[in-house]
């Protein structure tokens, strides 16, 4: 159960991290003048840095506890989707017919490897 929560919680902070930089507007700006150093970003920007930042430690967690060939294509392909249907909801971004069938095909291509004969073995496997 703790190994599912762990996921879950690596793509909500993926997407929330992604969402929120976009929405803060910018990634930040470094001024360096002689001796000096000035980095400056928006407060929702800096919020989504540190959610990305904290997704990124998760994962590192998460692929020691699952095998790789298993845990990165469903990873991956669920932030892929979730980002797509992000940028349509949030930022109004347009979906064309190849970025529906591409998702598709990433959902497809996440059942169709992780379809097993032995059903134990993917109960184990979460």
């Amino acid at each position: 159960m703790r190994k599912k929560f762990l996921v879950v919680l690596y793509v909500i902070l993926t997407i929330l991290g992604l969402v929120l930089m976009k929405l803060g507007g910018n990634t930040g700006t470094v001024n360096i003048k002689g001796s000096s150093f000035d980095f400056s970003m928006s407060l929702i920007s800096l919020i989504g840095f540190i959610c990305y930042i904290m997704s990124f430690l998760i994962f590192s967690n998460i692929i020691v506890k699952f095998d790789l060939s298993y845990i990165i294509p469903i990873t991956s392909g669920i932030v892929q989707v979730l980002t797509l249907i992000s940028g349509f909801v949030i930022f109004s971004e347009s979906i064309t017919i190849k970025g529906i069938i591409g998702a598709l095909m990433v959902i497809s291509g996440i059942v169709i490897m992780n379809v097993k004969k032995n059903k134990k073995y993917v109960e184990d496997k979460l």
